[in-house]
């Protein structure tokens, strides 16, 4: 069952994590930041693969998890831009323009990561 919605510790020597409700970039877990996970505040990508977890779990996750993970996500936003020196609206303009040249992006790294 998912409790309440946290961070997570950091695994130092960044070793793949899948399942339980302890580690932050973890995957099919619950209440971390995560991926494929339930109840977490938001995506954390520790770079390894991702477990997923049922799409009938996460729908069973109680409203106010749900809840204090949307605000608990939120607040980490906000404290980055702030540490990024970014305005909400800064955000907003910066994911237009991004967003309507991501499919060229991704080409190009696949075409760059294959030529190394």
């Amino acid at each position: 069952d998912v409790s309440s919605p946290k961070h997570g510790k950091v695994d130092p020597d960044n070793m793949p994590h899948v399942g339980g409700n302890m580690w932050a970039g973890g995957t099919g877990g619950r209440d971390t930041a995560g991926l494929g996970g339930k109840g977490g505040p938001y995506r954390l990508d520790a770079g390894h693969r991702v477990y997923q977890v049922s799409q009938a779990e996460k729908d069973a996750v109680p409203e106010e998890v749900k809840r204090a993970a949307r605000e608990m996500a939120e607040k980490a936003f906000k404290q980055r831009l702030k540490e990024i020196q970014m305005s909400e609206h800064d955000a907003s303009t910066y994911e237009r323009f991004s967003g309507a040249v991501r499919r060229q992006v991704q080409s190009l790294r696949v075409i760059l990561d294959n030529l190394q």
